[in-house]
């Protein structure tokens, strides 16, 4: 496994809508590896394929809860509920949060690194996590759905989000 570069903003290949993926293949499994190390050499709770300039339709996130490291292909939202709003960061856009409205609860269906259908439920961090990453799949970055963003302190601590 290996620790990839994270493509930082104004890089398009954030702004491209990711390809699904058709087959899983060793490559797709070893990139989901990748991408893992990669989140959490950086200290982050989520990570999209197309932060690592791959245009395909992968996230894994670990938000430290009893989920564990989710790894996912072709994820996507089947149902939501409530909302939050609240800060979001990105590896991406280093040194930005903004203030974000997303759904309190939704529940992800997609494919584990098997290629086995994978569903789960997330409330709180792990549902924002879910939708901050499936939007990156999608080209959509959370600065552009912020409702104000703003800098943060060189020496802030603590996880860096998705």
């Amino acid at each position: 496994m290996s620790i990839r570069i994270i493509v930082k903003e104004p890089d398009e290949v954030l702004h491209k809508r990711a390809k699904e993926v058709t087959k899983v293949t060793p490559n797709v499994q070893k990139l989901l590896d990748d991408m893992a190390d990669t989140m959490y050499d950086a200290e982050g709770v989520g990570l999209a394929a197309p932060q690592v300039g791959i245009l395909k339709r992968l996230i894994v996130i670990d938000c430290g809860d009893e989920q564990g490291l989710i790894k996912m292909i072709n994820p996507e939202i089947i149902s939501s509920e409530g909302e939050q709003f609240g800060p979001e960061g990105c590896l991406s856009i280093p040194g930005i949060n903004g203030d974000v409205r997303r759904f309190e609860t939704v529940t992800v269906k997609g494919l584990d690194r098997e290629g086995k259908e994978l569903i789960i439920t997330g409330s709180g961090l792990l549902s924002r996590a879910f939708q901050h990453e499936i939007d990156h799949l999608d080209g959509v970055l959370f600065t552009d759905i912020a409702e104000k963003v703003y800098e943060i302190a060189a020496d802030q601590t603590g996880p860096r989000r998705n």
